[in-house]
């Protein structure tokens, strides 16, 4: 019934009992996970993770790691996206992007590994999931600069005519557990004002978790956890829901429609619906 499109599954925070937060998210009607690499230390582990769960995985180097990253990580890359090119699992590019949120992050060193990554989705004609924080316009400048297929706008929390340009390019527009913030008005009128065909529902687990599973920071820095799972995914919907006016089933079927059409691979997989 439900796809998530951006869940870091292979996070550490996962490590310990993984197969079971699969089985919760099936149980949930989470039928398919696309699980996005943010470093080449990943890539291997989302491959083989999409494989033994039948979900799907997105092979990138992140923002926020490319002061970790290495220009070989870009070689091995380009390596692993060729030699798995036919891979029906691999449905993207990404996770890739700009943050200028983060301070201490170069923003030359940021723009070379967004544009060499868009290069690289361009010559295999796959799309992109992109990290949007703080950046959407200089995005955009890079998109029309090097146009992909499309793809995804992860966690979107830009203007309206940003979000319309994205639009335009090919792109939907991923949201998840800020939509269940009472004081989140501005994504939340970007829920109920965009095209109902932009827009895709997504986790970020281990991260953003809705607000049922948020921790303060008080609460956090006495132990408490506020780690974010795939099977909230049907509750996060509950809230588009309700912002669209849609019945439950009308929000699955449009989003999964949505996000098969962002991320045309998904379509060839089992267990998607």
């Amino acid at each position: 019934m439900w796809i998530d499109t951006h869940c870091h599954l292979d996070a550490p925070e996962f490590d310990a009992d993984r197969d079971a937060v699969v089985r919760r998210a099936q149980d949930a009607g989470v039928r398919q996970i696309v699980i996005p690499a943010v470093a080449a230390f990943g890539f291997d582990t989302v491959h083989e993770l999409a494989h033994r769960h039948g979900f799907a995985y997105a092979l990138g180097i992140h923002p926020l790691y490319v002061m970790q990253a290495r220009e070989q990580d870009l070689t091995l890359l380009a390596d692993r996206l060729r030699v798995w090119r036919d891979d029906p699992r691999l449905v993207a590019v990404g996770e890739i992007g700009l943050d200028f949120f983060v301070p201490g992050i170069d923003a030359d060193l940021q723009q070379h590994f967004y544009l060499t990554q868009l290069r690289l989705a361009r010559e295999l004609g796959l799309p992109v999931l992109l990290h949007v924080r703080r950046s959407a316009d200089q995005l955009l400048a890079g998109l029309r600069r090097l146009p992909v297929v499309g793809g995804i706008a992860h966690a979107f929390n830009g203007s309206e005519q940003q979000a319309l340009t994205f639009w335009k390019l090919g792109f939907r527009l991923g949201f998840g557990g800020t939509l269940t913030f009472d004081r989140s008005l501005q994504i939340r009128r970007l829920a109920a004002s965009l095209p109902a065909e932009s827009l895709v529902l997504e986790t970020d687990a281990p991260d953003i978790p809705p607000h049922w599973l948020y921790k303060t920071a008080a609460q956090r820095a006495a132990g408490e956890s506020s780690r974010n799972e795939p099977a909230e995914l049907p509750r996060i919907a509950e809230r588009l829901a309700a912002i669209r006016g849609w019945t439950l089933p009308q929000a699955a079927g449009q989003t999964r429609v949505n996000a098969v059409t962002a991320l045309p691979r998904l379509g060839n997989l089992e267990g998607h619906l």
